[in-house]
């Protein structure tokens, strides 16, 4: 392309076209990456949401190493990274934790603290699967040998 003012056309074709996409975990396995990866953008706007996938998916993420004040409550609990805004203040205020402005927010906090109360109790869940299991394993013995027997 020249330099001369209103020059901008391009008379040819772009010379070197990619045959595959980026990957950003080709050669880049660590544990960080994959957390990276699995990350969950939730609180956030449309906008930013793509923002933070566009981050992600070119390793241009970088996690936080310790937590940042938030701009509204004014106390260091903002967890992730790019946000400015803590969750319960973005929560009670309908707002982007990220750009802190009044947009629709894509994926709200609730559903993925409701997502994680039910992970965090597990064993309440195993519980109630195992009582079933055994009682009937026990019903099923009895009635097998009752039968047997007549």
């Amino acid at each position: 392309m020249s330099s001369q003012k209103g020059n901008v056309a391009r008379s040819r074709p772009q010379k070197y076209q990619n045959t595959f996409s980026f990957k950003n975990d080709k050669f880049d396995k660590s544990v960080q990456t994959k957390k990276i990866n699995a990350k969950f953008h939730d609180g956030v706007c449309q906008r930013c949401k793509e923002v933070l996938e566009w981050r992600v998916k070119y390793s241009k993420y970088k996690p936080l190493s310790k937590p940042k004040k938030c701009v509204k409550c004014l106390q260091k609990t903002v967890k992730d990274s790019y946000h400015i805004i803590c969750r319960p203040c973005a929560c009670e205020l309908d707002i982007c934790a990220k750009c802190g402005k009044k947009e629709d927010i894509v994926i709200p906090f609730d559903k993925e603290q409701e997502i994680e109360n039910n992970d965090n109790n597990p064993s309440s869940s195993r519980r109630s699967h195992k009582r079933p299991d055994d009682d009937d394993g026990l019903e099923f013995d009895i009635d097998d040998d009752s039968q047997g027997t007549d």
